[in-house]
């Protein structure tokens, strides 16, 4: 599955190009995103796609010298979880 980046997501579509699994960010101050939702179709689930998303994001934060703020629960508990994103996790 490839993931691409659109707009302010990235995103797999299906063949036809229907999103079927996406996380999403908005801006908020200079080199702070936040990580706002995370939709995995229930196809999908189970087989870490949502942290294949993540890893994306995070990727796309380290390149860009941006820090991410938690705001989706799937991304929080992640953050709690795992830690590979420490280094891009905004911390309060």
């Amino acid at each position: 599955m490839d993931i691409i980046k659109k707009d302010q997501a990235f995103v797999i579509e299906d063949t036809s190009g229907k999103i079927i699994a996406s996380i999403s960010y908005q801006k908020d101050k200079d080199n702070i995103i936040l990580a706002n939702s995370t939709y995995v179709d229930p196809s999908l689930r189970g087989q870490g796609v949502a942290r294949q998303l993540l890893d994306r994001l995070a990727e796309y934060a380290r390149e860009n010298d941006l820090k991410i703020r938690p705001l989706c629960s799937y991304v929080v508990d992640a953050f709690e979880k795992y830690d590979a994103y420490q280094d891009v996790q905004l911390k309060k």
